[in-house]
C-alpha cells in the first residue's frame, strides 16, 4: 500500500522521482500474478494455456481511490520430442492514482524456457525474460499545491509553482528471472519452486515529468518461494512467498491456502481455497478462492496493519482475479510432456 504514497512524491521535486518511481505496482495475490514477481515463472501451472486478470483498489477511506488492473497470458509447448519445454507469455498493467490521475501503463512480452533435469520430468530449470514498453502520464489541469493559496483560500488562477516540463513520458523497460522447480517425494502433486528475479536491468533514464536527465530506474530484486503438500486425498495446502528489494525499499509478503476438492480426487470440477497473507508491518490479507475448472476468481482484502492504520481506520485494498486455465487438446500439449509444478 506504501506504493501509491510514494508515487504521489513524483508530482513534488525532482528529486523524490528518481525514488517514488523505484516503487513499482504490487498486488496482495502474488499467486495470480506470477509474471510481476518473476518472468522465470510463466508456465509453472497444470496446464497449457493460463489467462489471469487481477482488479485492485485501494485507499477508499483515504483519497480518490487507487485503481489498478492486471491482465497476464502464458502458453506453453513442448520443445520437440525432448522433455523441455517453452512458455509465451505477455504482462499488461494500467494503474490509475489519486487526484492528479497519475496513469501508468505497461506493455510487457515475456518468453520462459524450461530444461528438465530429470528423466522422469518433473524437476526443471528456467531461464525467463520480460521486456517493453512503459507510459506514465498526469492530468495536468488536476494538480494542485500549496501556492495556490492566496491567504484566504485555495486560487485556481494562480500557478501551482511546478516546473513540469511535459505531462507524459514513455521508456522501455526489462526483467530476467531463474527459477526451479521439482517434484517433493514420490506423490507427483507434490512439490515446490524458489527463484530469483532482476527487474528494470537495463536502469531506464529521463524517467521524470522534470526536464531533469539524472533520474534512472532503480533496478529491484525478488526472492520467490513456494510449497504445495497434499494433505489427504482431498485437500492440500500452498505456501508461497516473496521478498523485495529495490534500492531503500524492502518488502516481505507470504502466506498459505489450504485447498479442499468438492468432488473427484483426481480431476476435480470444484476446488475451494482459504487463508491469508501477511505484508510484513504493512497488511494482513484473508484470500478466499474457488475453483470451477477451468475457471477460478479469488478475492482478498488488505487490512491496514501499518502507521498509516490511524487514518485508514485500519481500511485498505481489495483484490479480486479471475484465471482461466486449462490442457489443450493438441498433440504437443505439456499434459504428457511435464509432470510438474501443479501450482
Amino acid at each position: 500500500m506504501k506504493k501509491h504514497i510514494l508515487s504521489l512524491c513524483v508530482l513534488l521535486s525532482p528529486a523524490f522521482a528518481i525514488k517514488a518511481i523505484s516503487q513499482d505496482i504490487h498486488f496482495s495475490q502474488i499467486f495470480e500474478t506470477p509474471l510481476l514477481r518473476n518472468p522465470s515463472l510463466a508456465g509453472l501451472f497444470s496446464g497449457d494455456v493460463r489467462v489471469q486478470s487481477v482488479y485492485r483498489t485501494q485507499w477508499n477511506s483515504v483519497t480518490t481511490p487507487y485503481q489498478t488492473t492486471s491482465l497476464s497470458g502464458e502458453f506453453k509447448v513442448a520443445v520437440g520430442n525432448a522433455d523441455d519445454y517453452l512458455t509465451w507469455g505477455a504482462q499488461v498493467l494500467y494503474d490509475k492514482a489519486g487526484t492528479v490521475a497519475l496513469t501508468s501503463t505497461h506493455i510487457l512480452p515475456a518468453v520462459n524456457y524450461h530444461k528438465s533435469l530429470s528423466a522422469d520430468k518433473n524437476m526443471y530449470l528456467s531461464l525467463g525474460f520480460m521486456g517493453g514498453y512503459v507510459q506514465r502520464s498526469i492530468d495536468r489541469s488536476k494538480v494542485t499545491t500549496n501556492s495556490q493559496y492566496d491567504g484566504t483560500g485555495y486560487n485556481p488562477g494562480l500557478s501551482d509553482g511546478e516546473n513540469f516540463s511535459k505531462s507524459s513520458y514513455s521508456y522501455l523497460d526489462a526483467s530476467v528471472g531463474m527459477s526451479f522447480n521439482s517434484q517433493v517425494g514420490e506423490n507427483v502433486n507434490n512439490n515446490f519452486f524458489a527463484g530469483l528475479a532482476y527487474h528494470h536491468f537495463n536502469k531506464a533514464k529521463n524517467i521524470s515529468f522534470y526536464s531533469d536527465n539524472n533520474t534512472e530506474m532503480t533496478p529491484k530484486f525478488v526472492i520467490s518461494g513456494g510449497i504445495r503438500m497434499s494433505m489427504t486425498d482431498i485437500s492440500y495446502f500452498t505456501l508461497q512467498a516473496d521478498h523485495t528489494s529495490q534500492g531503500a525499499y524492502q518488502e516481505t509478503i507470504g502466506g498459505a491456502l489450504y485447498s479442499w476438492k468438492l468432488d473427484d480426487s483426481e480431476n476435480p470440477k470444484y476446488t475451494f481455497h482459504a487463508g491469508a497473507y501477511l505484508r510484513w508491518k504493512d497488511a494482513l490479507i484473508p484470500v478466499a478462492k474457488i475453483e470451477c475448472n477451468p475457471i477460478a476468481v479469488a478475492v482478498s482484502y488488505d487490512g491496514n496493519i501499518s502507521q498509516l492504520k490511524p487514518g485508514s481506520k485500519g481500511r485498505g485494498g481489495f483484490e479480486v482475479s479471475l484465471t482461466y486455465q486449462k490442457f489443450a487438446n493438441r498433440y504437443n500439449s505439456s499434459k504428457e510432456a511435464v509432470r510438474c509444478p501443479k501450482f
